[in-house]
């Protein structure tokens, strides 16, 4: 199960999962060597946060720079924890680490309180998707335990999530260096009758893709294989079938699939989440980007859709400015037609309506239109077909969901360009 962790710059994050890799015991062999020879050679003691942080320059200034990955296992399952950076200018890192994961745990300084860019990465986590998070009320040590800290904070944190539409599964208080509360009742905070971390995450529901949704296969790259082109990708949702026929849009080219192979080796039917290579009875070409569906589940390809988006670029998002979109292998140019409000992630509030153009760390409801159609879906319906990216000169520039499907094409701006 993929857990992202999150939460404001020196929160503690990666302490929080050096003290879950010492609590499942599942530090690699002489990564704690390491830490104590890194610790020493910057004349300090040793931290925990150093068994995460994997570049010199990250325990020198003592921040996560980039998405670190970590394996531990409790009795009941396996976790990839990622530990995502706090740090406000380094928002595209934790949105590269959140995109997958399956639950997400946000960490909360107790003395500090709740900061900027805890309710930032808050919002994000709601606009990925992320459906069950856990709350930890770190360094709890600071504040001697105190119940009235934990209830002092809690009603401000509660609203803005609910006001989200996020619900927390667990809210603990804890701390992670002094070992409360991780993987056993904190003997310190027995006014908290709730479940330790470790506890509440194997509560977490797994995530299981089902095959109940239409067929609906990313073709990402093609290879040619003993004479044969070879049509990889992921099946997104639903089933496929060796000798069904399928048809690809957006070009509604209907072929009959010869082969599924998978490592090599044949298989009669794949279903959602695994990644497959296909071949077809008859000679077609395919490429980068089409989508396999069946006829009885045809999804019409959109010009326009509406969508929510969190903005990351300096540069604003001005209306009919060109920028690229990137959703699953498609991709297109695209621009705002409309921005039907701006909104503050930090307090919700709408702050203007028929905005010309979104800021950097604000969010939108927005009307987006694409030089090409694309085979799009409502978030909710299938997510990854329903989550996109765009980008501009420097990069990724915004991150966004479908909300609504638009059927009318529309002129596209030729004239503007990124």
């Amino acid at each position: 199960m993929r857990i992202v962790m999150v939460g404001h710059l020196d929160h503690g994050k990666s302490t929080l999962i050096g003290r879950l890799l010492l609590a499942t015991d599942s530090l690699p062999d002489g990564k704690l060597e390491e830490a104590k020879k890194a610790a020493g050679k910057l004349n300090k003691g040793v931290e925990l946060s150093f068994l995460v942080d994997q570049f010199r320059e990250e325990k020198e200034q003592e921040r996560t720079i980039d998405t670190t990955q970590i394996n531990i296992r409790t009795g009941k399952r396996n976790y990839l924890l990622i530990d995502a950076p706090g740090h406000a200018e380094l928002i595209a890192n934790m949105l590269t680490g959140a995109s997958s994961a399956e639950a997400a745990v946000l960490v909360i300084d107790a003395h500090e309180g709740i900061k900027e860019q805890t309710l930032r990465h808050a919002y994000l986590i709601k606009l990925l998707g992320i459906r069950q998070v856990i709350v930890a009320l770190n360094k709890m040590d600071l504040e001697k335990y105190s119940k009235e800290r934990f209830e002092k904070i809690k009603p401000g944190l509660t609203g803005y999530l609910d006001g989200l539409g996020l619900a927390v599964s667990s809210l603990i208080p804890l701390s992670a260096k002094e070992d409360e509360n991780i993987s056993r009742p904190s003997k310190r905070m027995k006014w908290y009758k709730g479940s330790s971390l470790l506890q509440a995450l194997d509560k977490l529901t797994a995530g299981k893709k089902t095959g109940r949704a239409p067929l609906r296969f990313c073709i990402q790259d093609v290879y040619r294989v003993n004479g044969k082109d070879v049509a990889a990708g992921k099946v997104i949702s639903g089933s496929i079938r060796n000798g069904q026929c399928i048809t690809l849009l957006p070009s509604l080219r209907k072929v009959r699939l010869g082969s599924i192979r998978v490592f090599g080796k044949d298989k009669k039917v794949c279903r959602s989440g695994e990644n497959i290579g296909i071949t077809f009875r008859e000679r077609v070409k395919v490429h980068r980007g089409e989508v396999a569906v069946t006829e009885k589940d045809l999804s019409r390809p959109l010009y326009r859709f509406e969508s929510s988006l969190f903005w990351l670029s300096p540069e604003p998002l001005l209306l009919n400015k060109r920028f690229l979109l990137r959703l699953a292998t498609q991709e297109a140019r695209c621009s705002a037609e409309k921005i039907l409000k701006r909104i503050d992630p930090k307090t919700l509030e709408i702050l203007q309506e028929n905005a010309k153009e979104l800021k950097v760390n604000e969010a939108g409801r927005l009307i987006l239109r694409v030089s090409s159609p694309l085979v799009i879906e409502n978030f909710s319906f299938i997510d990854e077909l329903g989550r996109f990216v765009i980008e501009g000169k420097n990069g990724l520039s915004g991150v966004g969901i479908v909300t609504s499907l638009l059927q009318r094409k529309a002129s596209f701006p030729q004239n503007r360009s990124s």
